[in-house]
């Protein structure tokens, strides 16, 4: 039955029978979880909260020992191993965020740019849930910076600027001119310094051969930007968006498309055709970064609401989408 409802998970819209399934064996787990043993009902119960095709996997890693270790019948010649693997890969992971954390503290954004959440461990955890391989330590470091570097983004057009400042930042990232942005605050040319900061760093690791991603990158991320100034108007003019026109621009503004195209390049992934195929908008990326989207906003709807309703631009519109969710995450895959 459990492995049924974790089956279930793979299904993709309008395949009813697994829908069927999906809903048969949640249920029946739900009602006999207390008639288990204690150690099999908690890993039913975090299936339940959070299947494993959902989740972080060295996260489930973790999780599955400590079960494990509580089956009598289980391997402890296997178990030692598994945990000796676990911490040495952790303490990789561990001096990775350490230089990540180092960079964000030497760099002063605290103090220099004072409204930037300093969100480098929760940035880190991005690039982990895409891989943990240990020969994917320097993408790690670097998406674990850009991720960094697009909260600063964020940041800059949900919490501080004005449109009119805004729409010179936007230009002077699509130039890449940092004379563009003379006229604006201290704190916005930091920001600016610190993306073309982060370029320079980037693109010894994005060449292969003849061929950079860095410009695919770059791209990217002005695709980003502009959905944020998409989302600054919305908030400057007080308009509140169709679904159809937060779906187009959320789909940026998740910014999956971002990270997935820098990932690929920072891991020595990247081709010209690869970078020109991931920017095209292809169907599988658009979904990945709706239900991104989509999840984030209704994960951080009612925390935002209680702060206050404009806080972030793209949570204008969420009360009338989000008792529709279900359906709406369903609808990921049509396009």
């Amino acid at each position: 039955m459990w492995s049924l409802y974790e089956a279930a998970q793979l299904r993709i819209h309008e395949e009813d029978i697994l829908k069927e399934a999906h809903d048969f064996s949640y249920t029946n787990l739900k009602s006999i979880t207390k008639q288990l043993s204690q150690s099999l009902a908690s890993q039913i119960n975090q299936s339940l909260k959070q299947p494993l095709h959902k989740a972080v996997p060295r996260i489930g890693a973790r999780s599955y020992m400590s079960f494990y270790e509580e089956d009598p019948s289980h391997n402890k010649f296997l178990l030692t191993f598994a945990k000796l693997n676990f911490n040495m890969l952790q303490k990789l992971h561990q001096h990775e965020v350490a230089d990540v954390t180092k960079w964000w503290k030497n760099a002063e954004f605290s103090r220099k740019i004072p409204y930037a959440r300093d969100r480098v461990v929760e940035a880190y955890f991005w690039p982990l849930a895409i891989s943990s391989d240990p020969k994917y330590s320097t993408a790690r470091r670097l998406m674990t910076k850009l991720t960094a570097c697009i909260s600063i983004l964020d940041d800059t057009y949900d919490a501080y600027g004005t449109f009119e400042e805004l729409e010179l930042f936007t230009l002077a990232i699509q130039r890449w001119d940092i004379s563009a942005i003379e006229s604006l605050p201290e704190c916005m040319k930091v920001a600016f310094s610190a993306f073309l900061k982060i370029w320079d760093e980037i693109e010894p690791v994005t060449k292969s051969g003849n061929y950079s991603s860095l410009q695919h990158i770059k791209q990217a991320f002005y695709k980003l930007a502009q959905s944020y100034l998409v989302e600054a108007k919305w908030c400057h003019e007080d308009y509140i968006p169709t679904y159809d026109e937060y779906k187009e621009n959320g789909i940026i503004s998740s910014t999956l498309p971002l990270q997935i195209i820098a990932f690929l390049g920072f891991a020595g992934l990247a081709t010209k055709q690869v970078c020109d195929w991931t920017i095209s908008d292809p169907r599988i990326v658009k979904a990945v970064s709706l239900i991104g989207r989509l999840m984030d906003d209704i994960a951080s709807h009612k925390i935002c609401v209680a702060v206050s309703p404009t806080t972030s631009p793209r949570r204008i519109a969420m009360p009338k989408y989000l008792c529709q969710s279900q359906t709406l995450l369903q609808n990921c895959y049509t396009f």
